[in-house]
């Protein structure tokens, strides 16, 4: 399993920035993708998930309204669009996937991740 983020980059606070993860490997249908992010000193922290099949979605209470996960079937690859971007979002942003249907937060649950795209929103 591969899965590549890309999107990443500096942005005004306000503005939006979208992020791809091109997944490949495998059959993801069963598969739940998320999206975690990591600040300077700070743990992992789960951000949105998506499922693969059906597209229930689930977002942190801190993004909830500002982001939206999305998936394009066709493309194998998950979207994560960010809008009304603040300071405190500045992170290294992972995609990552697990095999199933739940929704879990937590990262260890995660078996599958990407290489890490940095979004730096500036005030």
């Amino acid at each position: 399993v591969q899965l590549q983020a890309s999107g990443g980059g500096l942005v005004q606070a306000g503005n939006s920035l979208s992020l791809s993860c091109a997944a490949s490997g495998r059959d993801f249908s069963n598969y739940v993708m998320a999206w975690f992010r990591q600040a300077p000193g700070k743990e992992r922290e789960f951000v949105a998930s998506i499922r693969w099949s059906g597209g229930t979605t689930n977002y942190a209470v801190s993004v909830e309204g500002r982001f939206t996960i999305s998936r394009d079937n066709g493309k194998n690859t998950v979207y994560l669009q960010m809008d009304s971007l603040k300071p405190e979002d500045t992170a290294v942003y992972y995609c990552a996937g697990r095999a199933g249907s739940s929704a879990v937060t937590s990262p260890s649950r995660y078996a599958y991740w990407g290489q890490g795209t940095l979004v730096t929103v500036s005030s």
